[in-house]
């Protein structure tokens, strides 16, 4: 089992960044997917960016070219570096972790994954 927390979440302006961390404890986090999701007031999670026990990452449309999903496998950390923030990226962020053997069609996928952070907001003012 694994435990997630994360961090980094804030209040930016459009344009600004942020880099949210995962930190996990528990098992080695290296055996897992990480997925990032997230979850905006009235909407339903969406999928934002995950990165494989083999290093492959995943964007969704929305966010490519702006988010970067990267992991330290010697701190146990993922990250999500977040470049020209909009708006409607503003949700509450969450990290995710799958022991299964994700694939294109279900990396993003949230019952693929087992175990789930607390989240962490970040609002995006215009």
């Amino acid at each position: 089992q694994v435990q997630l927390v994360e961090s980094g979440g804030g209040l930016v302006q459009a344009g600004g960044s942020l880099r949210l961390s995962c930190a996990a404890s528990g098992r080695t986090f290296s055996m897992y997917d990480v997925g990032w999701f997230r979850q905006a007031p009235g909407k339903e999670r969406e999928f934002v960016a995950a990165i494989t026990k083999t290093g492959g990452r995943t964007y969704a449309d929305s966010v490519k070219g702006r988010f970067t999903i990267s992991r330290d496998s010697a701190k146990n950390t993922v990250y999500l570096q977040m470049n020209s923030l909009k708006p409607e990226d503003t949700a509450v962020y969450y990290c995710a972790a799958s022991p299964l053997v994700l694939t294109p069609r279900t990396i993003g996928t949230p019952d693929r994954y087992h175990y789930w952070g607390q989240g962490t907001q970040v609002t995006v003012s215009s």
